[in-house]
């Protein structure tokens, strides 16, 4: 047994689960039967001390009666968790005519005062009191006064029910700490998934930049072999090389991004360098070499000053906007224009006009383009898209650059 299946037999029953056996009510545990038992025999010292009483000025059959009616009552405290209320009134009742009881009586009102709302703690103390009142003129004690009695069984019930009362307070306020842990926990559940999620949606926006720009310099290559089977061979073997180059990076790429769906936090971004502003360049170049007529025109003239999260924005407008020409609008010229700086912003301009011929249609167009709105919103910016005037695509995007 483990310390926490050992701790939950010293907590009440209705702060126990119940165990998935189907009961309506949960079992006692070891507490509950250290209080119960404690109780019986509270009761069953007063209602000897009572009969004791009793005996000194009582025949024998109404002091047998008031035994036999002491005993039953502290008998009927075992019942006392599952009738509360119906038990705490017949015990008021029999408290009128044997004396015996009130010990009994007044564990039953502690029950009710633990176990039920104030307005019926409320009437079944004032019958407490009613049936003490009572019993003073009904079995009066020649020992003991009359007013004092009174007095004495009504301060008695007062304490016993506001002392239940106190008690049942503390219980509500230990199930609301539980209850508002156990939300707490649900909502740090819910906080992590949803983490989760935006960390994977963040993930499959990046692999969907880089691998479509990968995979569309091999099907430029490839198509340029399969089409020009008779070129020189020092453009096969550069083809080749671009295509063997491609692959490669492709498969780096996803490599790490598969690295990083396993292994949260272990395969970072310190692997391999991250593109910002200053490798746009080298994008452009790379295209250049594909075949594409690129024209890069930047007013931007230390592209390392720029923060990296915006400048790898940048670059992967651009990537994906390379790769949406290349397969909507292919031999078309793309031309990119990078203006901004510091305090203003950076705005960058991406146009190419419209295909000569017809164009095969691509499977999954456009996914790239929301992922590019989504992570523009997210960099504090926007971007614009769609038709030019000329007939051709254009897309618009500007992201903020602190002063």
């Amino acid at each position: 047994m483990t310390r926490t299946d050992r701790q939950r037999w010293l907590l009440p029953s209705h702060l126990v689960e119940p165990g998935g056996t189907g009961a309506a009510r949960p079992r006692r545990t070891l507490r509950d039967w250290i209080v119960d038992t404690v109780l019986f025999l509270l009761a069953a010292f007063v209602g000897l001390l009572a009969a004791d009483t009793s005996a000194q000025y009582s025949s024998e059959a109404v002091t047998l009666l008031d035994q036999l009616a002491g005993a039953a009552a502290c008998g009927a405290l075992w019942l006392r968790r599952r009738w509360p209320v119906g038990l705490a009134v017949a015990l008021a009742l029999a408290n009128v005519v044997a004396p015996v009881a009130a010990g009994a009586l007044l564990a039953s009102l502690f029950s009710v005062a633990v176990r039920r709302p104030f307005r019926e703690v409320a009437w079944i103390g004032a019958l407490a009191v009613a049936t003490s009142v009572a019993q003073v003129f009904v079995r009066p004690d020649p020992t003991t006064n009359a007013g004092l009695s009174i007095a004495l069984g009504a301060v008695l019930v007062l304490l016993v029910t506001a002392w239940g009362m106190l008690v049942r307070s503390r219980r509500q306020l230990v199930e609301a700490l539980r209850e508002r842990a156990r939300r707490a926990e649900a909502e740090a559940e819910l906080r992590a998934a949803q983490a989760q999620r935006l960390a994977r949606e963040a993930i499959a926006r990046e692999m969907h930049d880089v691998l479509a720009h990968r995979l569309t310099l091999l099907s430029v290559h490839a198509g340029a072999l399969e089409f020009r089977p008779d070129a020189p061979p020092e453009q096969i073997a550069r083809a080749a090389g671009v295509i063997r180059d491609s692959a490669h990076e492709a498969l780096q790429d996803l490599r790490e991004i598969i690295g990083v769906l396993r292994a949260p936090g272990e395969n970072g971004d310190g692997d391999r360098p991250q593109p910002t502003l200053a490798t746009l360049d080298a994008l452009v170049d790379e295209s250049r070499e594909a075949g594409a007529e690129v024209v890069l025109d930047t007013t931007v003239d230390d592209p390392a000053a720029v923060p990296a999260a915006t400048g790898r924005t940048v670059y992967r407008i651009a990537q994906e906007a390379l790769t949406n020409a290349r397969k909507h609008a292919p031999g078309t010229a793309v031309t990119v224009t990078v203006r901004g700086r510091p305090g203003e912003g950076l705005t960058v301009d991406i146009h190419n006009p419209a295909p000569a011929g017809p164009v095969p249609h691509v499977p999954g167009s456009g996914q790239g383009l929301i992922g590019l709105t989504e992570r523009a919103a997210l960099a504090g910016g926007r971007l614009e898209h769609g038709p030019a005037p000329d007939g051709g695509f254009a897309l618009r995007a500007w992201l903020p650059w602190p002063p």
